[in-house]
């Protein structure tokens, strides 16, 4: 255990002493190493701890948040009665008892990251970066770095659960700049998962490099797309993100509660097309976004958002389960104990649906065919977006044909589900970074092949 249980009895009682009906400890020891690469060459090698206890209270439906960076009794304490001091009143404390809980682990570790040495790491990554640097001439610079985070949490409530969980991730990045007649194209590629250094035993590190010199290649020898509304295709894997960030924070709780989200009050609603199923699920084994347990300590679970386009659920949180009367989903992240947690996404996707990919292309006559996105602009209360094309491509006639740039994608999110007319079959999904007002976490995005009947292309 992170903390004693007698300092955490204390700690809860102290901060519910003048009136909470609620009140959560949350421990956190954080261990991460970052390895950054500029021309095959290690430019830093970094290592942090985080650590720290967070402290919160809820009276009905207000919500008071304290933090501490140490581990003493003596601040926790303080923080603790801190917390309370925001509260004016008195409860009648009953005894809090903790019964300790274990959810078990779906993700096992083979290989703890922190028993590797640097120059193992390295060595990966120096594959990677060489081989992007070595695709072509023309690739000008190439960045790299790895990743591993070993995350460990302990959450106690008043309720009397006392539940920790053990978080490890390993990442690798490589950025490739593609350089031609004055201009500058660049590629990405950055896999990730809930897995020890195994997780390099999955694939060739020199296949990162590779994707990512090979999509700057591309762009710096596309010409430009015209602007125009058009049907388009969108690709597998970080395609998804358009769905995570238009449709998906919309489905928070966060959100949905304060009803400034255009999805608020649609629950049974026909609000995509019937091809549409879209999933948040943070029990896949090693996903990117995977967790036992959420950070109020409720077990992570499979929730289906949308299901044949009917609206089914919401990702919830337990202060927003009470405003909303609804049950926590098993969705409360936070980036670190510093931040108040709240409803947040895990692996999110579009289910894989009943149309070929080859009938998907066949059946656009003039459009676009975006095979990766990149990022964008989302107004979160009225699902506006506007995302960058990584690598597109024109389609003629039902066939693809050639590579385009600057293409960016326009819309609204509650318009985009409706719109959505093919689903295919391969599904994919790939890691990011999402932040939000509880932090920056890591997430899942995903989905087949899609196709988007119209939409409003950026381009010249």
């Amino acid at each position: 255990m992170l903390l004693p249980q007698n300092l955490v009895k204390e700690a809860l009682w102290k901060a519910s002493s003048t009136g909470a009906d609620y009140a959560e400890v949350f421990a956190e020891y954080t261990n991460q190493k970052n390895i950054s690469m500029v021309a095959s060459k290690v430019d830093k090698i970094a290592d942090g701890i985080i650590s720290g206890v967070g402290i919160r209270i809820f009276k009905g439906t207000r919500c008071v948040h304290g933090s501490t960076s140490s581990f003493s009794p003596e601040a926790i304490l303080a923080c603790a009665q801190k917390v309370a001091d925001a509260l004016s009143g008195a409860r009648e404390m009953e005894t809090i008892t903790l019964r300790e809980r274990r959810f078990g682990d779906i993700h096992p570790i083979r290989i703890v990251p922190a028993s590797v040495e640097n120059a193992t790491k390295i060595d990966l990554l120096r594959e990677a970066s060489e081989t992007a640097k070595n695709y072509h001439s023309d690739i000008s610079q190439v960045t790299a770095s790895f990743l591993d985070v070993d995350h460990n949490i302990m959450i106690a409530t008043t309720e009397g659960l006392l539940a920790e969980d053990r978080q490890i991730r390993t990442r690798m990045m490589v950025n490739a700049v593609a350089s031609k007649n004055g201009e500058n194209q660049t590629g990405y590629h950055a896999p990730g998962a809930r897995m020890g250094m195994e997780f390099y035993e999955t694939f060739d590190p020199k296949s990162v490099g590779e994707e990512a010199a090979r999509q700057a290649m591309v762009m710096i020898n596309a010409g430009y797309i015209p602007a125009g509304k058009m049907p388009v295709a969108i690709g597998n894997g970080f395609g998804g993100v358009i769905f995570h960030e238009a449709c998906g924070h919309g489905l928070e709780a966060s959100s949905v509660a304060l009803g400034q989200s255009v999805f608020a009050g649609k629950l049974g609603e026909q609000i995509a097309n019937p091809k549409v199923t879209a999933i948040d699920d943070g029990t896949i084994p090693n996903g990117w976004g995977s967790i036992n347990i959420d950070d109020e300590g409720t077990p992570s679970q499979k929730n289906v958002l949308i299901e044949n386009g009917i609206l089914k659920s919401y990702m919830i949180d337990k202060l927003n389960g009470r405003r909303m009367g609804m049950a926590s989903t098993g969705n409360c992240r936070r980036q670190s104990y510093i931040y108040e947690p709240t409803s947040r996404m895990t692996n999110t996707f579009i289910a894989e649906g009943s149309d070929k990919n080859d009938d998907i292309i066949a059946s656009i006559e003039y459009g676009l065919y975006a095979k990766s996105m990149g990022g964008g602009s989302v107004n979160p209360v009225t699902g506006d977006f506007n995302f960058a094309v990584n690598e597109g491509y024109i389609v003629r006639n039902g066939k693809i044909c050639e590579a385009v740039r600057g293409a960016t994608l326009i819309g609204k999110g509650a318009e985009i589900l409706k719109d959505i007319d093919m689903v295919g079959q391969n599904l994919e999904r790939a890691q990011g970074m999402c932040g939000s007002s509880s932090g920056s976490i890591p997430t899942d995005v995903g989905q087949p092949m899609i196709r988007v009947s119209s939409i409003t292309v950026g381009g010249r």
